[in-house]
């Protein structure tokens, strides 16, 4: 049976509402810690932590009660003066911050949360009374500062043993509870009057009681995975009512038409009604279509607000000073995309902490404030969301990038030497490369950013890089606003329709043998002065060659442009995506219906592109290997 039978709704409207007060307290915290004489900002802070508390109370969750409590007292004291904020002070806040989460995981599953660790409320205790306390993030953070790579049982912190450092990070990635050699168990639960009574019975804070037998819930299925709900303005909502109606009416006005059509009622005036009907029902229905997208976006800001806490607890621990400044919040991006997000930006930032920003000493030898700034921003531009990372640290150097490619083997000398100083520092995607010369639990193993690349494109997206040595480095992630509904260019090889998304499509060219040129073996052409390879869809999917293609699509996957061969072209649309989860052959992102009722597969060029003769380290580089032979005139027409 559920710890929670007959409470399920109650129990998820207060997990839902509590994970963004508790996302919000941290970003707030974070912020306090720059400005601790901010009273307003404090009083925020301890009317979310108190409504947290509140609901725990209510819902008899007693040992997120006591850690609230003890965390809310250590929050009043700052209120009233009585104690000062300082950075030891602050790692055993977000200490306490860190392992509600878990309590939280617990309760999604309808099972009472264990109790928090003794010494973690211990802590809270002390410093309450003003006691010098050892924070549990502390003791991690000065370890790491000290020793890069290091064995587990060197970063477990004295404090209850438990590993506060793995635990930061694991907090972040979403993962389950750290490993701790758990202390006694002490539950403090106060009831609070303003509340109705708990389901279960308070404790008193001066008494003991037994830790909660925890019991596998009978009926309540783990939530796991991705977030079920979502939270939608009623105005949109009604907005989606009252076009429903609407459409219902013309239904109405529709099958009036019929029916008289039938009856022999075929009439010009008849026939004028059923096309303003019908043109009716189409601008009726693209509105409903829009407005039921709007429902599915949520601002990003709700993504955001995790990240000022990640790159503080991963300053301190480099021994670093380090501001994330947040910018475009309100810009709204499809539900679904948020979670898929996290990862990659959790990576990003990370990467600007870590490789990106100086330590304070290098900064202040170049001349740059001690303090180095990183700047999440998102905002749209037409149909996409743009969301870039910034940082004013010591940027990147092409030559650096080319020669640790190289070390590494993970390309020739020729090849790197080929390369524009924008496709070198695209090089920092390839698997296995890291510029860290020691590797530590933070980076040096070379596995993110190459991931990073595969779920931005995965979520039909791109990604660049701009960099200036010694000025700091911005990444930039242009991603479409759903995935839901795509705009894409429907084109034909021999009978059969493809879709590719408009979002890579830059131009439509005619293509014919005097345009056409041959450098190594290869299709090619000049585009207003650039070379571009000739790729053909069919070989591009492995079909026959039967003929040249007879026309042709400016492209562009991330730093690879060509022009995609095909025979025709059926016209612009948008699609609503069907995945394929049982089989999905390569290089297809998913399946739609074209309006005669044919499935037409919608590709995934970026994927195809894999290849390594199509990729940008086969077709590419020999065209940018070859320029000078056009320049000079020397390359023969097809």
């Amino acid at each position: 049976m559920s710890d929670f039978a007959g409470m399920e709704e109650l129990l998820q409207d207060f997990l839902l509402e509590s994970a963004d007060l508790l996302a919000d307290v941290d970003n707030k915290l974070v912020e306090l810690e720059r400005r601790s004489d901010d009273r307003a900002l404090l009083n925020d802070i301890f009317r979310g932590f108190h409504t947290i508390k509140g609901g725990a109370g209510f819902l008899g969750a007693q040992a997120l009660v006591s850690l609230c409590h003890a965390t809310e007292n250590l929050f009043d004291k700052l209120r009233t003066g009585g104690i000062k904020i300082d950075a030891g002070l602050m790692d055993t806040i977000l200490a306490a911050t860190a392992a509600v989460r878990p309590m939280f995981d617990s309760l999604s599953h309808a099972i009472q949360p264990d109790p928090a660790d003794a010494s973690l409320l211990a802590a809270l205790h002390q410093a309450a009374n003003g006691t010098q306390v050892v924070a549990p993030a502390a003791a991690a953070a000065t370890t790491a500062a000290r020793a890069p790579v290091r064995e587990a049982s060197q970063r477990t912190s004295v404090m209850g043993g438990v590993d506060w450092e793995a635990f930061y990070h694991a907090i972040v990635s979403g993962s389950a509870e750290p490993s701790a050699t758990k202390a006694t168990p002490v539950v403090a639960a106060v009831a609070t009057a303003s509340l109705p009574a708990p389901a279960t019975s308070p404790v008193h804070a001066e008494q003991d009681a037994p830790a909660p037998v925890r019991r596998e819930p009978e009926k309540a299925a783990p939530t796991g995975g991705k977030e079920s709900t979502i939270r939608v303005d009623t105005v949109r909502l009604d907005n989606v009512l009252t076009l429903s109606g609407e459409i219902g009416l013309i239904k109405n006005r529709l099958t009036s038409l019929r029916t008289g059509i039938l009856q022999g009622a075929n009439d010009g005036n008849t026939m004028r009604a059923l096309d303003e009907a019908v043109s009716q029902l189409d601008l009726l229905v693209g509105n409903l279509q829009n407005a039921v997208m709007k429902t599915r976006m949520q601002p990003i800001g709700r993504l955001f607000l995790k990240y000022p806490r990640l790159a503080r607890d991963l300053a301190r621990q480099l021994g670093k000073d380090v501001e994330l400044v947040l910018a475009g919040e309100a810009t709204e991006i499809d539900k679904t995309m948020l979670e898929d997000l996290n990862d990659p930006l959790v990576h990003l930032i990370r990467n600007a902490v870590d490789h990106g920003v100086e330590l304070s000493s290098e900064r202040a030898v170049a001349g740059k404030p001690s303090k180095s700034l990183i700047q999440l921003s998102a905002r749209q531009e037409g149909d996409h969301i743009v969301i870039e990372i910034a940082d004013d640290g010591r940027g990147m150097v092409p030559e650096v990038i080319r020669r640790k490619a190289v070390d590494k083997g993970l390309l020739s000398q020729e090849e790197a030497n080929a390369l524009d100083d924008r496709q070198a520092l695209n090089l920092i995607f390839l698997p296995g490369f890291s510029t860290k010369t020691e590797i530590s639990d933070v980076s040096g193993r070379g596995v993110g950013m190459d991931v990073v690349k595969t779920n931005i494109r995965r979520l039909n997206g791109t990604i660049e890089i701009r960099s200036k040595p010694g000025a700091g480095s911005t990444i930039s992630i242009s991603l479409p606003l759903t995935l839901a509904i795509m705009p894409v260019l429907v084109v034909r090889l021999g009978t059969q329709p493809f879709a590719v998304p408009l979002s890579l499509v830059r131009e439509i060219l005619p293509l014919g043998a005097d345009r056409l040129q041959h450098v190594t073996g290869k299709s090619t052409i000049v585009v207003r002065g650039d070379v571009l390879p000739v790729i053909p869809l069919a070989g591009l999917l492995g079909w026959p060659m039967e003929r040249a293609p007879l026309g042709g699509v400016l492209m562009q996957v991330a730093e690879v442009s060509f022009v995609l061969g095909i025979d025709g072209f059926i016209g612009r649309d948008d699609v609503v995506i069907k995945s394929l989860d049982v089989f999905k052959p390569k290089g297809v992102a998913g399946v739609t219906m074209s309006s005669d009722g044919e499935i037409v597969l919608i590709l995934d060029i970026g994927e195809l592109l894999n290849d390594p003769q199509w990729g940008p380290q086969g077709v590419t580089r020999a065209i940018s290997a070859n320029i000078p032979a056009y320049e000079a005139g020397a390359a023969e027409p097809a």
